[in-house]
């Protein structure tokens, strides 16, 4: 059984950084305005750690993982989003004018294991993994016998600090 007298209650940038290695992905930190940005990749597509509420200075209570992708060709297939939130519980996604976003939110406020940080971003790969997958396979449920419909292509979205 783990120890929980060392329960995490905040995060910073090197913690997450550990756990983002700990999964299995490189981690790029760059300070901007005295703020540390994270940035990484999984299944060849970049994600970044957008920082939540600060408890402490370089301390965050929450952060969201978020993959931005920019579409390309063309409008979502009706009914994409919807069939992903049926269908998915840890992640979401939205729609942002050309940019699909995928994002899972962390919670540490009233402390978390290292092992729950670690599975946290163990499940942010997959999800984005599934992610991916269902964009290229994505078919409409209203007619299963339909074809897949080919989803616009997404590209990475280079991400520039605000």
């Amino acid at each position: 059984m783990e120890n929980t007298n060392n329960l995490l209650i905040t995060l910073n940038a090197e913690q997450m950084a550990d756990a983002i290695k700990a999964a299995g992905c490189a981690v790029t930190s760059i300070e901007h305005d005295g703020v540390v940005r994270l940035h990484s990749a999984s299944h060849g597509i970049g994600f970044q750690v957008l920082w939540g509420n600060e408890a402490a200075p370089g301390q965050y209570a929450d952060l969201t993982l978020s993959c931005p992708l920019r579409v390309q060709g063309g409008e979502l297939p009706a009914g994409l989003l919807a069939e992903w939130h049926r269908s998915k519980r840890f992640a979401r996604v939205a729609q942002h004018g050309d940019f699909v976003v995928l994002e899972m939110d962390v919670l540490v406020a009233g402390g978390i294991s290292e092992t729950h940080l670690n599975i946290n971003l163990q499940l942010w790969t997959q999800m984005m993994g599934q992610f991916f997958l269902f964009l290229r396979n994505f078919t409409p449920a209203h007619d299963a016998a339909a074809p897949a419909v080919g989803a616009p292509a997404v590209t990475e979205e280079e991400s520039v600090p605000a």
